[in-house]
């Protein structure tokens, strides 16, 4: 497939990764507090769905496996943001089908497959391990997130969210400038800006509390 195209589709889903960030950190900084808007997670399973893609034709395990784990969790929290239930049960079904399908194109096919993401000679094992490393420190951030939803039943972002979300997003930008991949770069910039204004905003929150 075209390269142009491929990080064509890649830069599409970072600025869907973005656009959540942008609005998620505009609606904190005028409610003086961390929120956790619908359109962020609607932002997020569309972004993932892309992404999922992008990993798919680079060829790159280590996408795949990031997306794959927090795309239920974007989905349970539209589910408790009220909005999931409104989806038509077609398109929800879809979604919920669609990992399965991505996972099925890499266990088969002689294009795109898990032996030949194993194999990639672009990509040394160190490199892969790194990446994949990254990714889980990274999609840990939703996993603590999920566990503090579940518990509130409610969908919130803690203060842990953002923490976690820095420390992976060095690891996944690391892993970026090595395999030279602009895609994952640019998205984790902005991101790691976003994720420390996140953290000033608790903390000021915080203050204000006590006072």
């Amino acid at each position: 497939m075209n390269q142009y195209l491929v990080f064509s589709i890649g830069f599409l889903a970072q600025i869907c990764f973005s656009a959540r960030l942008l609005v998620q950190w505009i609606r904190s900084e005028k409610a003086g507090r961390v929120l956790s808007p619908v359109l962020f997670w609607q932002l997020s399973i569309l972004a993932s769905f892309l992404m999922m893609i992008y990993g798919i034709l680079r060829q790159d395990l280590s996408i795949i496996i990031g997306q794959t784990m927090t795309y239920g969790i974007y989905i349970r929290n539209l589910y408790y943001k009220g909005f999931w239930d409104k989806i038509p049960k077609a398109v929800r079904m879809l979604a919920i089908v669609f990992p399965i399908l991505a996972v099925s194109i890499l266990l088969g096919g002689n294009t795109y497959n898990f032996n030949k993401l194993l194999r990639n000679e672009n990509i040394p094992l160190y490199l892969m391990i790194w990446g994949v490393a990254g990714q889980f420190v990274f999609t840990f951030r939703f996993v603590y997130q999920w566990y503090h939803t579940e518990r509130l039943k409610q969908s919130v972002l803690p203060i842990g969210f953002w923490i976690i979300s820095i420390s992976g997003s060095l690891m996944v930008l690391s892993y970026a400038i090595i395999r030279r991949d602009p895609v994952l770069f640019v998205g984790q910039i902005f991101g790691t800006v976003v994720y420390c204004r996140n953290i000033l905003i608790w903390l000021r929150q915080r203050r204000q509390q006590r006072i």
